[in-house]
């Protein structure tokens, strides 16, 4: 639980910039500001280490990579210090060499990348000043730098539209290049780089390529890569990008909620990769759906979407608290354009909106409280997810006590109940309760009755039901047009709304076979893309989806 005590007394939970290694058969995820880090046999049940020895501050946008037979870290939040290293990070015993590391402007958003040959190079910048740049180590002398450091690149927002600032790319703010994380993949050097702002919507990872980890380095014409503008959790910015014990590429990126603070975010997870021409992608369409882990069961490691769709989205909901009105006590930057408006109406009607930063707030934290769902016809309900807010929470640094306490019932008729998921025990921290059901029940409500929580007051940002409904699929959007603007940077979509459709998933890309690029929209049947590259021409595609499925894609449009 992240705060600023001396100025606000602001709390709320953080996690951002994920660095994750895999070393000896396991993944290790470092992330900013925590003290301590994560450790995962499987990249989907993560326990969190206390190490013996760390940052005391907590690390900054950390560094990981694997040398030899250890882990190198770097984080040190003061921006000078030297790489730490471990050969036991699951007890954590971080020994330092003395040897600090102390480069003109200070190290900020460090990346450690070990090549094949065992050299060692260090890639660091997060600022709407200064490039991207890199410096070799030397490994036989403490990790200092070998020579001084090298500018390798820097934004091109009048170009390139993604590299905009604000959300929707909006604001005339100058946008922030960080967080760079370097790939090798057959030969080539992928070096990731985040813009234009951890914030926003629109936060994303671009790439440069180069035949060598020193540069020269040249912009991806398919850029961005990994981009998630909509949807109930958005940005997927300032990542790491791992190969899995099976060979599969992961992406790992940096999402916003920016309630509390402008840096209140989370993790997210996508599958990635490489095209059979080395265009590297990040799958990012439904990101926020339930997916596949077993590639057993997936179509494909890029396509590993259930198919469960969502059945919750701004159906009948009602309980028995009544509305809060108390006043918010957050970090609130958005007069100067640092953050988005505030949204403080805590009605029940925000819990199933798709937007996690709009939530319900409950008057009582007790047994005695419940939400209910109306589905409204039968469902087979497959799994739910429970985001939990931090509402004027008090609670700082991460007490062992941190719990949600609930259950989850189910039933035909509103009468009869029948439990299907039993928290009322739970004893960890479940800020994002995932509940996988181990069989599908057929449902028309859905109740969550509360027992306890931690914080001060009962809070959820969504609650969010997955499955399958029993009618018919959305058709396939008609009349799909695109239209380039006088500024190149932007382009026009619309299309003839689709009855009984929830919403639908625009694919973009720079070629036919290799759409990409993906935005969720809810509701809409038009929308303006602010992301293009100016001297590149591309490819468009919509579908449509509601509570059944998918419809089958549209006819693919190019515009030059």
């Amino acid at each position: 639980m992240s705060h600023y005590r001396a100025s606000y007394d602001v709390s709320y939970r953080s996690g951002a910039d994920p660095a994750v290694v895999r070393y000896k058969g396991k993944y290790y995820l470092f992330v900013t500001r925590s003290h301590g880090y994560w450790v995962s046999d499987d990249l989907s049940n993560w326990k969190f280490i206390r190490p013996q020895s760390w940052y005391f501050k907590g690390s900054n946008a950390p560094a990981a990579a694997v040398y030899k037979d250890k882990i190198i870290a770097y984080g040190d939040p003061s921006g000078r210090g030297p790489i730490i290293e471990t050969d036991n990070p699951e007890l954590g015993d971080w020994k330092t060499n003395f040897a600090v590391i102390n480069l003109s402007n200070g190290i900020q958003d460090p990346d450690l990348f070990v090549d094949d040959d065992g050299r060692v190079y260090l890639y660091e910048e997060s600022s709407n000043k200064w490039p991207i740049r890199v410096v070799e180590l030397d490994t036989a002398n403490y990790f200092i730098p070998k020579g001084e450091e090298k500018d390798l690149f820097k934004l091109h927002p009048e170009k390139h539209g993604w590299e905009r600032f604000g959300q929707n790319h909006t604001s005339d703010i100058d946008p922030y290049i960080e967080g760079p994380w370097m790939v090798k993949h057959n030969g080539t050097y992928y070096l990731e780089f985040g813009a234009p702002g951890t914030q926003w919507n629109v936060y994303a990872d671009g790439v440069y390529t180069s035949d060598s980890p020193m540069g020269p380095f040249k912009y991806a014409p398919y850029n961005p890569v990994s981009y998630k503008p909509g949807g109930f959790l958005t940005g997927s910015g300032h990542g790491s990008t791992i190969k899995d014990k099976n060979g599969n590429y992961w992406h790992f990126a940096t999402m916003a909620i920016s309630v509390n603070y402008k840096f209140e975010r989370r993790i997210g997870m996508y599958p990635a990769g490489f095209e059979d021409d080395g265009q590297m992608y990040v799958n990012t369409a439904y990101g926020d759906y339930p997916h596949y882990l077993d590639l057993s069961e997936a179509k494909d490691h890029k396509h590993r979407f259930t198919g469960w769709m969502l059945l919750s989205y701004k159906k009948p909901v009602s309980t028995n608290s009544p509305v809060v009105k108390k006043d918010i006590n957050v970090v609130d930057e958005s007069g100067e354009g640092y953050m988005q408006e505030q949204i403080k109406d805590f009605s029940i009607q925000s819990i199933n909106d798709e937007n996690i930063r709009s939530y319900w707030v409950s008057e009582a934290n007790n047994d005695s409280i419940y939400v209910q769902v109306d589905l409204q016809k039968p469902m087979r309900v497959r799994a739910l997810q429970i985001n939990f807010q931090d509402f004027n929470s008090h609670i700082f640094g991460r007490p062992d006590t941190l719990r949600q306490q609930f259950k989850i019932k189910a039933s035909l008729d509103g009468k009869s109940w029948k439990t299907i998921a039993d928290y009322s025990e739970n004893k960890k921290d479940m800020p994002h309760a995932y509940i996988e059901l181990q069989e599908p029940v057929e449902a028309r409500y859905i109740r969550y009755d509360h027992k306890y929580v931690t914080n001060n007051f009962l809070s959820i940002s969504e609650f969010r039901i997955f499955g399958k409904g029993q009618g018919p699929k959305p058709k396939t959007p008609k009349h799909f047009k695109v239209e380039r603007q006088e500024d190149r940077r932007n382009a026009d979509l619309s299309w003839e709304k689709v009855k009984g459709a929830t919403g639908y998933v625009l694919y973009w890309g720079i070629e036919k076979n290799k759409l990409n690029l993906s935005v969720l929209m809810y509701n809409d049947s038009d929308y303006e893309i602010r992301a293009l590259n100016t001297d590149q021409d591309y490819y468009f595609q919509v579908e449509a989806f509601n509570e059944n499925g998918i419809s089958e894609k549209s006819k693919i449009l190019h515009v030059d």
